[in-house]
């Protein structure tokens, strides 16, 4: 079986939903089922970077899974050129200056909602992304969840 890790930072995963949803309930979870399958003889296993402002969190958080790294220093998790993807979960006001740091270092961007606190730095973020070349996406599950249908 062929396994291609992907190193993802995981930025502000000590609040809530960044703890539970992101980090236990979708990451975790995937590295103790063995990856995502892309084929019979391929996996895709993610390398997770746990970065926060909390370092007895962080380690707490590290600890739960193998191979988990942290660290409280964005910048040398954005140089190390294994990490690819860059996940926010910060407060909403902490994410475009760190979204923007994370493209300038040519990683691709996932973001928890909202963006940003207002539209026009979200739709900057957006122009930053596209003209960088790098994929980007942000959470949109809230929308369809029962109590707001």
């Amino acid at each position: 079986m062929k396994t291609h890790t992907v190193g993802i930072i995981l930025n502000g995963v000590t609040g809530r939903m960044g703890t539970n949803q992101h980090y236990i309930r979708s990451l975790l979870a995937i590295i103790k089922q063995g990856g995502v399958k892309i084929s019979d003889g391929e996996h895709i296993m993610p390398k997770l970077v746990l970065v926060g402002r909390n370092q007895a969190k962080l380690q707490h958080l590290a600890a739960m899974g193998e191979g988990v790294y942290w660290t409280s220093d964005l910048d040398t998790a954005l140089a190390d050129p294994a990490n690819t993807v860059y996940f926010d979960a910060q407060t909403t006001g902490r994410r475009a200056p760190a979204v923007k740091q994370a493209i300038a270092a040519g990683k691709h961007v996932y973001c928890e909602t909202p963006t940003a606190t207002d539209t026009a730095t979200a739709y900057e973020l957006y122009q930053v992304a596209k003209r960088a070349g790098v994929k980007h996406g942000v959470v949109q599950d809230k929308l369809w969840l029962p109590g707001l249908l």
